[in-house]
């Protein structure tokens, strides 16, 4: 039921409108004067108000631009004795729903509520979203009681409300996109887009069309006008995952883009404007990078302004429980709802596992585990092989096993080149055939 407030210093006309909106089914409210109308909008929830102009101790329409001010879901219809247009159209401006004449409340009122209400429920549902949102991404959301992740958040939330460029570093699955968001929703530009784009995903005719835009007819396939994501990260934030992985052909109009806000679409001779804040994220170590000739050192000062390095998931522990805590309730929900806890086998196992794939892999694992569960709690027999080992107290050897160690470092090698094995295979210092054999001894592919 939609609840609605009559302020009208006109007892008659106010109790009988309000007879009517109670037989449609509303639930009514009335005050005779701004103060009393003020003092019950405080107390409960209001879906409309229907406000007479002139009040005894207020001007309707000016009241409307406090009234929204308070309650911007809320839909304000004003009633006059005698219209006029220059009152309408301030009325509207300070965001009135509409403005209309008494003698013509009958006839236009009940289908004027159908709309205002159908606006004011859309925009509680918005309200209710974004809401939703700040508390998902809201720093204190971020799992972790570790020294190294609170780190990051501290530097995450003085940096959240500025404009600064961010650079997130760390290895691959440990949650910087995580971190990406909730610096956007924690900054000024929260109410506005946060777009995201993977570097390593495209090819650079792709990546260019898809940061920048393209005009009609330049190129093969270009069917008609494409907006970039940064133009649809317009005021808003543009996170560039695997930064490192940009082309260098695209590399200096991102430069160019972010020194002065301008750039063009491709096949385009206009040049655009936009205010998007750019955080960037990558798992390579540009130090490198730049030596090699891969990474323009201009671009890297101009992305890297405020740093933040997240730490990989063995390096913070006691971390572990908590996490998979969490995951495990999330999963039990979807698939298996009487599953409440985890062994402490499996927790021991959990923490003394490398996982060279951080939080991604934590995240896999826990799924995968709690399919095969059977009982109330998730066992230590549920876990992959290799953390089975790790967690084999009583014989304790697989943290000396050189076959597993050898393993787990090859395949978190292969996952920071992005699966590159001629990369890899120099990093490790050893021949690519090499490496191919223990890819396959280890059923790494």
């Amino acid at each position: 039921m939609f609840s609605l407030l009559i302020i009208d210093d006109e007892e008659k006309h106010r109790k009988l409108l309000a007879r009517l909106l109670t037989m449609e089914g509303y639930k009514v409210s009335e005050a005779g004067t701004a103060q009393q109308g003020l003092k019950l909008l405080a107390q409960q929830h209001t879906d409309i108000i229907i406000c007479d102009v002139k009040l005894p101790d207020a001007f309707g329409v000016d009241l409307v631009a406090e009234l929204k001010n308070k309650y911007p879901t809320t839909e304000i219809i004003l009633l006059t004795a005698y219209g006029n247009i220059p009152d309408g159209v301030k009325a509207i401006k300070n965001g009135a729903f509409d403005y209309i004449v008494k003698g013509d409340d009958n006839d236009r009122i009940i289908p004027l509520l159908s709309r205002a209400t159908e606006k004011a429920s859309l925009q509680q549902r918005v309200a209710s979203l974004e809401a939703r949102l700040q508390k998902k991404y809201n720093f204190d959301s971020i799992i972790g009681e570790s020294a190294e992740i609170k780190q990051a958040i501290a530097l995450a939330g003085k940096v959240a409300p500025t404009d600064v460029a961010v650079l997130l570093t760390g290895e691959t699955g440990t949650g910087k996109e995580v971190f990406a968001q909730s610096i956007h929703y924690n900054s000024k530009r929260s109410s506005e887009p946060f777009v995201a784009l993977n570097c390593s995903a495209l090819s650079k005719e792709i990546m260019e069309s898809e940061l920048f835009g393209h005009k009609a007819g330049a190129f093969t396939g270009a069917m008609k006008d494409k907006k970039g994501l940064i133009e649809e990260a317009k005021g808003g934030t543009l996170f560039l995952d695997e930064i490192g992985e940009m082309p260098q052909e695209l590399q200096p109009k991102l430069l160019r883009f972010l020194e002065n806000g301008t750039y063009y679409r491709v096949g385009e001779t206009v040049e655009r404007k936009a205010d998007v804040r750019i955080i960037t994220a990558s798992n390579r170590e540009f130090k490198e990078e730049i030596e090699a000739g891969h990474f323009r050192s201009d671009l890297y000062y101009r992305i890297a302004v405020f740093t933040i390095l997240l730490p990989a998931l063995r390096d913070r522990n006691k971390d572990i429980p908590m996490l998979a805590q969490y995951y495990l309730r999330i999963f039990a929900e979807k698939t298996n709802g009487h599953l409440k806890a985890i062994s402490k086998e499996a927790i021991k196992a959990l923490q003394q596992y490398a996982w060279p794939g951080n939080i991604r892999e934590l995240k896999n694992v826990i799924e995968r585990a709690v399919i095969l569960a059977d009982g109330d709690s998730l066992e230590i027999n549920n876990l992959p092989y290799e953390l089975q080992h790790c967690g084999d107290t009583e014989s304790a050897t697989s943290i000396y096993d050189l076959a597993l160690i050898e393993k787990q470092h090859i395949r978190k090698v292969l996952q920071h080149t992005s699966g590159n094995k001629t990369e890899a295979a120099r990093l490790m210092n050893i021949g690519l055939a090499t490496l191919y054999r223990k890819i396959e001894e280890y059923s790494l592919k």
